[in-house]
């Protein structure tokens, strides 16, 4: 008898994508196209609706905010003009509930067999995987493609640890909203877009933060001249040629040449991954920021322990040259990035876990097309920055990614 469509000789799906945010829904347009029947898991949109404050503006321009397809259609653009907004550019930062709205839609045309479930575990099984999902159901795939997003690699800060079960820490993917904290004092741990933005956040939420940062000072980036690269003078485009990731050389080469990324010395990498687009707010956030509330640059914060009676946290904050200050506050918010590490992946059934060959910290090794060294085991997103570059941080990664996954998952035997 021949086996139902989609699946090999052997009963089992070709792939099962975990994931359905924009990583997640572009490989699986990219797979439909290349002919490999795909299974994808999670609720669209789920850690960009759950994990992202509201009021929050997406750090990328529109051009380079818009979820991968083979035939370029259902672009950002395209939803804007679909529901009858006029064109943006460069000028326009894009609000977190239009951009979630856009990938309701893009999943609603181009992904509609999304199931809106949530894979419990995955786990070596017959040459293939096993994957449990919630609904208790058992499925068998020849591949499985990890597209679970940054909140598992939330970086909360050991020397904090404590604080965090007891509620009196957290990081900015625990928040969906940052109006509960109003009337209180929050200490912002970072100097990056998560940080700053959410510092401005809860002072508009009537919140009282105060920002400490390693960084001698805050850096923001620089407002476009003009809504559209193409129309800055030839000298300008030549002196900083625009990509997806903004304009000038460096940008450019990592938005450009992830696959040459891999290639690099892995200390050159880790080089680029942390200052090619280092910790630095957004343009539009700086008038939201500077002079609104305290900024102590050149700290760090060397203990914090809380204080009997009224529930205040007593950090002891260190400076450069070796000084201390005591600061109390009510909350820590400790926007303090993500850290890939698979060993964090409580979905990867441990033995599996543990099979995987990884970086120092525990990214996982990827080939060209981000299989790991588990044969049939794909990891996207966040996860593959490590190995190729920093576009592997944002939307417009999800071009080069995609198309990758999808080929050399096609390219597998059944």
């Amino acid at each position: 008898m021949a086996p139902e469509p989609g699946r090999t000789d052997r009963g089992r799906l070709p792939v099962v994508v975990v994931g359905a945010g924009p990583y997640g829904l572009a490989t699986a347009a990219w797979l439909r196209a290349a002919g490999v029947t795909a299974r994808v898991f999670g609720e669209p949109m789920e850690s960009w609706r759950a994990h992202m404050p509201d009021g929050m503006f997406l750090k990328s321009v529109p051009t380079a905010s818009s979820i991968s397809t083979p035939d370029g259609g259902h672009r950002f653009a395209d939803f804007r003009t679909a529901h009858g907004r006029r064109p943006v550019g460069d000028t326009y930062p894009i609000p977190v509930d239009e951009f979630i709205a856009y990938g309701d839609w893009f999943q609603e045309h181009r992904v509609p067999e999304v199931e809106r479930t949530a894979v419990r575990d995955v786990r070596a099984a017959d040459g293939g995987f096993g994957v449990t999902l919630n609904s208790g159901e058992e499925i068998t795939a020849g591949s499985v493609v990890i597209a679970s997003g940054l909140v598992p690699y939330a970086y909360r800060p050991p020397g904090l640890a404590p604080l965090f079960p007891a509620g009196l820490a957290s990081h900015p993917c625990d928040h969906a909203d940052l109006s509960p904290f109003a009337g209180r004092r929050v200490a912002v741990v970072g100097a990056g877009q998560s940080a700053l933005e959410s510092a401005a956040l809860l002072h508009e939420a009537g919140a009282h933060p105060t920002v400490i940062a390693r960084t001698g000072s805050l850096l923001f980036g620089v407002p476009p001249k003009t809504d559209r690269p193409s129309s800055r003078s030839r000298a300008t485009r030549l002196l900083k040629p625009a990509s997806s990731l903004g304009p000038g050389w460096s940008h450019a080469a990592v938005s450009r040449g992830a696959g040459a990324y891999r290639r690099l010395p892995l200390p050159v990498r880790n080089h680029f991954l942390r200052t090619v687009l280092g910790p630095s707010g957004a343009w539009w956030l700086r008038d939201r920021v500077d002079g609104h509330f305290p900024v102590m640059c050149g700290h760090r914060v060397a203990s914090a322990r809380q204080e009997n009676g009224d529930g205040t946290i007593r950090l002891e904050v260190a400076d450069t040259a070796g000084g201390t200050e005591l600061v109390d506050t009510d909350h820590i918010l400790t926007a303090t990035g993500y850290r890939v590490d698979v060993g964090r992946l409580s979905l990867l059934e441990p033995t599996l876990r543990q099979s995987v060959r990884t970086l120092p910290g525990g990214a996982p090794v990827l080939s060209a097309g981000f299989e790991s060294s588990v044969p049939g085991l794909y990891f996207t997103s966040l996860a593959a920055a490590p190995t190729f570059g920093p576009v592997l941080r944002f939307v417009c990664g999800t071009d080069f990614a995609a198309r990758r996954v999808a080929g050399s998952v096609a390219g597998r035997p059944g």
